[in-house]
């Protein structure tokens, strides 16, 4: 792929951030409920991301607002923990007691959920129209599209904090020898190289995943061979490194004391006042730096993970998450009218006013207002340049479910990063012989 095609497919993919009226308790499962001439639809996010439900009360007010006849409130009562959340889904979906939408992942993870069977199509509405060729993709199976967009899609690298690199005159690393060594200098300085926040299990994938640009970078057909079972991470010596990079941290001492048990706002608080100098985390936490940390804003940036090679650095891209229903809504034209004002540029205007600039939108006519944050400005050059990768989990359906239980292994010194790459290899490999995919 050229890199013309490339930055042409990735401004496609990128797209911005996310959460109704009134965080009040709902029923977890059944849909919503209808008065006489009403209709209330609840919309299950799972665990309370508070910038999530910053924007979903914002989209649902401003819906509502247009639509008083229809009323959206979110329930996000589910656990904290991803993998209990993966699995709540999946049952709630397999059993019909999904509420009338919910907030999940687009990509790879999607396909788990079984969506042809399990999820509203929305392939024959209008709306769909209004979504870039990338986005689409992103939630669609051969027989139908099941989702819109309702986060930032931006890039996934290192958070690092700019005074602090200032003061101990510290460039941007361009290889990964470089952060290495910017590292060394900052512990020895006295200070956290590397925050890690294992407590949010999740984010203990952020390194690995956001590092498949490296990959790509070496060989642009690597997805679609590992798809057919061709290549895995730990015989490919580039891709076994996103695993390796991980024990590169733990085994130099650069990371935070607590990492076993800090999260994800612990992590964001420390990147941003400056207790740590770099977090791997994806864009879309932007907007949670410009909600809790407000003087800090300016003082994060941003840079992909580096490379073996300076001459080819460049930045993963995620698409967004997405707004999908269950099959068995019972309010499902309510449903696709909201999901409609979403994949508007209305939908995108109400999400940049709760949320400020995270990134661009994957629906058409959206446009944004000058002065970007500086994290977000420090991923436009990779996006200009085309130096840019989307994510395996969009250019594959090929995702174990245990990555982040084996990246946390890893990540903690527990194992190396050969062995937890096996034993990812392994826990794909399952995976995509669930999902029937010819090779495995």
């Amino acid at each position: 792929m050229s890199s013309h095609s490339r930055r042409a497919l990735m401004l496609a993919a990128a797209g911005v951030a996310t959460v109704t009226l009134g965080l009040s308790g709902c029923a977890a499962g059944g849909g919503g409920s209808e008065t006489e001439g009403a209709v209330t639809l609840t919309w299950f996010q799972g665990s309370g991301v508070e910038t999530n439900i910053q924007t979903a009360d914002a989209l649902a007010a401003a819906f509502h607002k247009k639509n008083p006849d229809i009323t959206v409130k979110v329930d996000a009562s589910g656990p904290s923990d991803s993998a209990q959340l993966d699995n709540l889904m999946k049952t709630r979906l397999a059993t019909g007691e999904m509420p009338d939408m919910f907030w999940y992942n687009s990509g790879s993870l999607l396909q788990a959920l079984n969506p042809d069977q399990t999820m509203l199509n929305l392939k024959d509405e209008d709306f769909i129209d209004n979504l870039d060729d990338a986005w689409i993709n992103s939630v669609s199976t051969e027989n139908g599209i099941y989702g819109v967009p309702v986060q930032s899609a931006g890039g996934g690298g290192i958070f690092y904090n700019i005074p602090l690199y200032e003061e101990l005159g510290l460039e941007v690393p361009k290889t990964w020898d470089e952060f290495l060594a910017n590292a060394q200098k900052i512990k020895d300085a006295g200070h956290v190289a590397v925050e890690q926040t294992y407590g949010d299990t999740w984010t203990s994938q952020i390194l690995t995943l956001a590092d498949f640009y490296n990959v790509y970078a070496s060989d642009e057909d690597w997805a679609s061979q590992y798809t057919e079972n061709k290549v895995n991470f730990a015989d490919d010596p580039v891709a076994v490194k996103s695993f390796t990079k991980l024990q590169d941290l733990v085994e130099g001492g650069f990371l935070n004391v607590d990492f076993a048990s800090a999260k994800l706002d612990d992590g964001l608080k420390a990147v941003a006042t400056g207790t740590a100098a770099n977090y791997p985390m994806l864009g879309f936490a932007q907007a949670t730096i410009a909600t809790n940390y407000p003087d800090n804003v300016d003082d994060v940036g941003f840079f992909g993970i580096p490379g073996e090679s300076a001459d080819k650095s460049g930045m993963t891209v995620w698409e967004p998450p997405a707004l999908y229903a269950p099959a068995n809504t019972p309010h499902p034209d309510a449903v696709k009218k909201f999901m409609a004002f979403i994949a508007s540029p209305e939908g995108c205007d109400t999400i940049t006013e709760a949320l400020g600039v995270t990134g661009a939108y994957p629906v058409k006519g959206c446009t944004l207002p000058d002065g970007a944050p500086k994290i977000v400005a420090d991923m436009l050059p990779y996006f200009d340049s085309g130096d840019l990768a989307p994510a395996l989990e969009f250019l594959s359906p090929v995702k174990g479910p245990n990555l982040m239980q084996i990246t946390v292994e890893v990540g903690s010194g527990i194992r190396d990063g050969k062995s937890g790459a096996e034993l990812y290899d392994e826990d794909a490999a399952k995976q995509a012989q669930q999902l029937g995919l010819p090779g495995w």
